[in-house]
């Protein structure tokens, strides 16, 4: 049995076939040039299997901001908080834990019990606590985001809580001389900070980390201070499409 999972988000769309009840292939795109290169346009936008390669699947399942716009006559589509907590299962079989994922453009606080969702909280107004807030800074500072996530010690002081003001306030800073390394790790400590207001309720045991800031080092480091336990998965960007699969397994 051949599973299809796409998840279609803000900065990019991830796409995962399970054969046989392991990943047989993974890939993402960017959105701009997924919807202009492997969609067809016939009055409503519509995901094109064959252009994407991975017509020959048995079960689709579509997740994001994007997922009506595969072909509903063949997919089933489901929330992102199920997707992203199902994706957890198949990654680690945990089934007590918070998950925290961080997306390009918004930022989401599950709790789960017994494999039950109890809990949960969502940013998708600001972007200062998500992925695209980590982009910018690091292109103001002209560093690329693997370096940018290796500091964490003695971070300047940012306090805008505007991810457009903090720009202006990192520019300041560098102005004012102060090392690349504390830059860094100021642009990462702010935004530990803007993230720690949401879970503030979920303080606890375990904490599972997924989206693309799961890859960034000093965040983490910083975490740790209020769990107990602090996981990456090992696929944090590809959780959601891997859950769209894993809920399909279960489904059978």
């Amino acid at each position: 049995m051949k599973l299809l999972g796409i998840d279609l988000g803000s900065r990019e769309v991830k796409v995962v076939v399970i054969d046989n009840q392991e990943i047989s292939k993974q890939f993402k795109v960017s959105t701009m040039s997924f919807y202009r290169d492997y969609c067809n346009f016939t009055g409503k936008i519509v995901v094109d299997l064959k252009k994407l390669g991975v017509e020959d699947a048995d079960i689709k399942i579509s997740t994001g901001y994007g997922k009506n716009n595969t072909d509903l006559k063949e997919f089933e589509t489901i929330n992102e908080l199920k997707a992203h907590v199902y994706g957890v299962f198949y990654q680690t079989e945990l089934k007590d834990f918070v998950l925290l994922d961080v997306g390009g453009q918004d930022v989401k606080v599950v709790r789960v019990e017994k494999g039950l969702i109890t809990d949960l909280e969502l940013n998708e107004k600001c972007a200062a606590s998500c992925g695209r807030y980590l982009e910018n800074m690091a292109e103001v500072l002209e560093v690329p985001l693997t370096e940018l996530a290796d500091y964490s010690h003695n971070p300047v002081e940012l306090n805008s809580t505007c991810a457009v003001f903090s720009e202006s306030e990192l520019i300041g800073k560098i102005a004012e001389g102060a090392k690349i390394e504390r830059l860094c790790a100021g642009v990462n400590y702010s935004m530990y900070k803007r993230l720690d207001p949401l879970l503030t309720k979920f303080k606890g045991k375990r904490l599972v980390l997924s989206g693309g800031v799961a890859q960034n080092k000093a965040i983490k480091d910083y975490l740790t201070q209020d769990y107990q336990e602090v996981i990456s998965l090992a696929e944090p960007q590809f959780n959601g499409a891997i859950g769209c699969c894993y809920y399909g397994i279960l489904k059978q």
